[in-house]
């Protein structure tokens, strides 16, 4: 399998699934400053532009949901996607929870403070963003409640998207009040492979094939 990212961004939750589901991989790392994920050879792999992406044999990926739950049902056996139908529908639903209502008014914070041109910028949007992201972790610790992970005790690919997610605003040091939240998010980024998905993207050569 071949990875294509740029550590750290959405491309670290795909470098944390494959090592979970324990698959041999290649990443390749794109060079944002000379602007390679524009250019004509990446356009072909994701037109967006964005990563991550990922390659497996004639499978192409887009969209780190899709990435996470095509590994999970691709290596059952580790537990990523649930096989139970109800276990299912949850996963799918703090899936989706978490890159429409957790992910999006951080997002919405990191494009109105650099990843726009400054002149598409809106600094009193900043505000409400802020406001949505405190009432989406009051959802989410509603449902996490007690338990060591979204689902219950079973880790799956639905940790890996919130608790990435976290991961960001903790690094835009942006506060989390809800003890079970803080709680979870520790969980989550002490796993082996979190740490090694994240290393391996962090100390990869720009521009090349590791």
């Amino acid at each position: 399998m071949l990875l294509y990212g740029f550590g750290p961004s959405r491309s670290t939750r795909i470098s944390w699934a494959l090592e979970e589901v324990g698959s041999e991989w290649k990443y390749y790392k794109l060079d944002f400053r000379s602007a390679e994920h524009r250019g004509e050879t990446y356009q072909k792999i994701n037109p967006g532009g964005k990563v991550p992406a990922l390659v497996d044999g004639e499978v192409v990926l887009t969209e780190s949901l899709a990435i996470v739950t095509y590994l999970g049902e691709r290596f059952p056996d580790s537990g990523l996607v649930p096989i139970d139908l109800a276990e299912r529908a949850q996963y799918f639903r703090w899936c989706a929870f978490a890159i429409s209502e957790l992910e999006q008014p951080l997002w919405t914070l990191g494009k109105h403070s650099f990843a726009l041109p400054e002149k598409h910028r809106v600094p009193e949007i900043k505000k409400t963003a802020r406001y949505e992201f405190n009432k989406a972790l009051d959802v989410l610790s509603l449902g996490l409640g007690e338990k060591d992970f979204i689902l219950g005790e079973n880790f799956s690919g639905a940790d890996i998207l919130l608790g990435h997610t976290l991961s960001w605003a903790r690094a835009r040091e942006i506060p989390i009040e809800q003890e079970n939240i803080n709680s979870y998010a520790d969980r989550t980024h002490n796993r082996p492979a979190y740490t090694r998905g994240y290393a391996r993207e962090v100390d990869a050569p720009t521009g090349e094939f590791s």
